[in-house]
């Protein structure tokens, strides 16, 4: 094979390649042709247009300006495309024309050797192109409010994080960028289950909402579950989802670490995902018992965007609290002045705690110490949010919830025995 692509002169091959790649832009054109309406091109016109963008770039010699000259031209008849379409079609649309100039476009940069960039260009293309039902039925479940969410994402991660400056101040090393990827990525973590929450809304069930529920946040998806048990007379269902979501939780955590502290991730992966595994697969065992035959519908939504600007700051600001108070516990208490505030911020909110920890050197204190922090914190949340289920649920769901989360809450400190 090699031996007869050596025999193709190097323009020769550019043109094959050219060809190809534009030939599958008309193909997918050309499945969506109707006899009984105008459309542009097809399986000729596009490979076409490529070619003339191939060969204008090569005439050109290295200029830009033949090509942009090309591209204009191809532009005007393209516009004439579709002004006809917005004389003779009830609802025209221009995304024929864009993929014809796209495959202008890829003429000109297969001939200027960006290969890579040129396929990559096509598959996005097709993607997009046959994904259209898909990508619209999308944005009709996604409404203002979510795209105000990217666009705050992007503030975020963008916009703020780059300007951050990127160094420690005062004894207590506090650095502004670090803390500000803390926030992006506990926030991108969040919206994204956020999201997939939305999308799914209203075709999920009870064990549905607490898997993606976990990932947002466990404590909020085990108050709402355990609020629903109340008159669904399902009590093995929602304590199961319930755990369930605990385990997610686990999961949660054990991706934070590995973003944030590989030393950490090491001392504590195995136990974590060990614990996930448990608590995933009792809640499931659980949930299947007798009275959860049926599939109970359950709103997967949360009602708070983990990605609003109050959120964000608010978590910054405990952030820098919590990282000052274990930097004082540990020059002052020890680590039982750490496993003490480990297990009191397990009862509020573990994530600013648990990415604290992850930006404590092994100077300031033993990894040990701080995986076991980290280990005392899950399980306390775990405790709380058993507390929560019995407070809110129903008569039978809301013990058998607390026991299995003190259940997993006492697996949970097993790290301690070797840490």
């Amino acid at each position: 094979m090699s031996e007869i692509i050596a025999l193709i002169p190097p323009e020769g091959l550019k043109i094959l390649v050219t060809l190809f790649l534009c030939f599958l832009i008309g193909l997918e054109r050309e499945e969506h042709k109707s006899g009984e309406t105008y459309t542009f091109g097809g399986v000729r016109t596009f490979p076409l247009i490529g070619l003339l963008g191939y060969a204008l770039s090569l005439a050109a010699g290295g200029q830009a300006l033949p090509p942009a000259v090309g591209f204009v031209v191809v532009g005007g008849f393209l516009l004439m495309s579709f002004r006809h379409k917005l004389e003779t079609l009830p609802s025209p649309g221009v995304t024929t024309e864009v993929s014809a100039l796209m495959t202008y476009v890829l003429g000109v940069l297969v001939q200027r050797d960006f290969y890579w960039i040129a396929a990559t260009l096509v598959v996005l293309s097709l993607l997009l192109l046959e994904l259209k039902v898909a990508l619209e039925g999308m944005s009709r479940r996604l409404g203002a409010d979510e795209i105000f969410s990217i666009t705050q994402f992007l503030l975020l991660a963008a916009v703020i994080l780059p300007a951050v400056p990127n160094q420690d101040y005062t004894a207590f090393h506090l650095n502004p960028f670090r803390t500000w990827l803390v926030v992006v990525a506990v926030s991108g973590v969040s919206y994204a289950s956020y999201a997939l929450q939305r999308l799914v809304k209203g075709r999920g069930g009870v064990v549905t909402a607490a898997l993606l529920g976990g990932a947002y946040s466990s404590t909020v998806t085990t108050v709402t579950l355990a609020k629903k048990s109340q008159g669904a007379d399902r009590p093995h269902l929602f304590a199961g989802a319930i755990l369930m979501a605990s385990g997610v939780m686990y999961l949660r955590l054990t991706m934070l670490l590995a973003l944030f502290n590989g030393e950490l991730l090491a001392a504590l992966a195995p136990w974590f995902v060990g614990l996930a595994i448990a608590a995933l697969l009792a809640g499931w065992l659980w949930s299947r018992r007798d009275d959860a035959v049926k599939r109970t519908a359950a709103d997967d939504a949360p009602q708070k965007n983990p990605l609003e600007l109050d959120s964000a700051f608010l978590f910054a600001g405990l952030f820098l609290a919590i990282l000052i108070a274990t930097h004082l516990a540990a020059t002052y208490l020890g680590r039982k002045g750490v496993f003490g505030l480990a297990g009191i911020m397990g009862l509020v909110d573990v994530d600013p705690f648990i990415m604290g920890m992850t930006q404590t050197s092994s100077a300031s204190m033993p990894v040990t110490v701080a995986a076991a922090a980290i280990a005392i914190a899950a399980a306390s949340n775990n405790v709380a949010k058993g507390g929560y289920a019995y407070a809110f649920g129903d008569r039978r769901a809301g013990p058998a919830a607390l026991g299995l989360l003190v259940a997993l809450a006492a697996l949970g400190l097993l790290p301690l025995l070797v840490l």
